[in-house]
């Protein structure tokens, strides 16, 4: 794509004025990069609220919770908790940001394929809505806890539907060879559904699959669904128990460049929804169970953009022309991990045409610290310019990381022309906050 971005990748919010000079919930980029610093997460809050509330208008209250592994931090989950969603967390740290936020623990689900004893004995006593149990060792952690004489969980089995999702095969979730859940195949999962029918030390509340993330096919959605109807039927009739939720988890894919050309919300949810009637009357479920999703990154990633700033344009004659900025792989590995594409521009001039080629490249020592690679760029690209890559909203400052010692950014939130941190920027002294040096006499023994 040799012409200026494509605004259909930017949050709603985004304008060009006819300086060329781009904005965010009525924020000038340049001027938060000048502001805040570079690298900078920018999220536009109306942008995360509307797609929030069009969720919600498809599944109803209770069948909606955002998956906090996308991106949590203390705002997003009082944003959540605002907007009437559930919230999915993966681990203890994730449990404890949303109880910091004040999120209700009834309205949890606790995710997560290897929780620990201490994981579960906090979500036992603050009394999280939902536990989705992975593995039988951890359902005998349940009953040990219960023993002790923490409360009775509500349970989700995860199970394995045997699905391909047609994603990046690390995050393909849903294929029998997954270190989630019980598969389906040779009656695992529905042996562990009947372990917590008829544990004393677990409540049945339904059963859980997820499929994978970036998912375009949204077929694969149909097919799970599906599955894991056909498996609740099947837990009906060897327990007798009813399975009140079918929760199909998240996974839609979003657009990160253009030409992408992934389901709607709407699209998906006409889908998912027409897929999970047709399959419980299929499988002649006397009662239809709630259905749950999970989004994350179709809420989060549109909302979401990264600020750089230029600091070293670098040809290499007759192969590749590299442009160095101030980021990488610690505050966006997906390229370097997943292969995961993007797009740029430079916050200043939108409204030019790029038709230079060159590679946006991090400043990490790894030659694989690329973060946009063949970007389409203006020709009069300059040390200094602040360029932006569109829909980073999702696992990027959830999966960045302090490689080669660089602090991590600063995140805000703009809306109605207001920029606020809810995210400071890490420090250097912040890189020393956990170090100790033994001084002579405190050496342990």
């Amino acid at each position: 794509m040799t012409g200026p971005i494509d605004l259909a990748l930017l949050p709603r919010t985004a304008r060009v004025g006819p300086d060329g000079r781009a904005s965010v919930g009525g924020c000038d980029l340049g001027e938060l990069a000048d502001r805040f610093g570079t690298p900078l997460f920018v999220y536009d809050e109306e942008e995360l609220r509307a797609r929030c509330r069009e969720y919600l208008e498809w599944f109803g209250e209770g069948g909606v919770a955002f998956a906090g592994k996308a991106f949590l931090c203390l705002a997003m989950a009082r944003l959540v908790d605002e907007e009437g969603l559930l919230l999915d967390v993966a681990t203890g740290g994730e449990l404890h940001v949303a109880l910091g936020a004040g999120f209700p623990p009834d309205r949890l689900i606790l995710h997560g394929n290897n929780k620990s004893t201490e994981e579960l004995r906090v979500a036992l006593g603050a009394g999280v809505g939902r536990v989705v149990a992975d593995s039988f060792d951890e359902l005998d952690r349940i009953e040990g806890l219960v023993g002790e004489g923490l409360p009775v969980p509500d349970v989700l089995v995860r199970v394995t539907p045997g699905v391909q999702a047609h994603t990046h095969e690390f995050v393909e979730t849903g294929v029998e060879d997954s270190k989630f859940g019980f598969t389906v195949s040779g009656g695992v999962a529905l042996e562990a559904a009947r372990r917590v029918v008829e544990s004393p030390s677990t409540r049945f509340a339904g059963l859980h699959c997820h499929i994978g993330s970036q998912v375009f096919a949204i077929e694969s959605f149909a097919h799970a669904a599906a599955v894991v109807a056909g498996l609740a039927a099947g837990v009906r009739e060897a327990t007798g128990a009813p399975v009140a939720e079918l929760n199909l988890g998240g996974g839609l894919g979003i657009a990160y460049r253009a030409g992408d050309r992934p389901a709607t919300i709407a699209e998906y949810a006409r889908r998912v929804r027409e897929a999970m009637a047709e399959a419980c009357d299929e499988a002649g479920l006397p009662e239809r169970p709630r259905l749950i999703v999970e989004p994350g990154r179709s809420i989060a990633g549109p909302a979401g953009l990264t600020l750089y700033r230029v600091g070293t344009v670098k040809e290499v004659p007759g192969i590749r022309t590299y442009v160095a900025v101030d980021g990488g792989m610690s505050d966006n590995p997906r390229p370097a991990t997943y292969g995961a594409r993007y797009e740029a521009f430079v916050v200043t001039r939108a409204h030019a045409s790029r038709p230079r080629v060159a590679t946006i490249a991090g400043k990490h020592c790894e030659q694989g610290d690329v973060l946009v690679r063949d970007a389409a760029l203006p020709v009069d690209l300059a040390i200094g310019d602040v360029v932006a890559t569109p829909a980073t909203g999702a696992y990027g400052y959830a999966m960045a990381s302090n490689y080669n010692k660089v602090p991590r950014p600063a995140v805000v939130f703009v809306r109605d022309g207001v920029a606020r941190v809810v995210v400071r920027r890490e420090t250097l002294d912040d890189l020393l906050r956990l170090d100790r040096l033994d001084e002579p006499g405190e050496r342990e023994a």
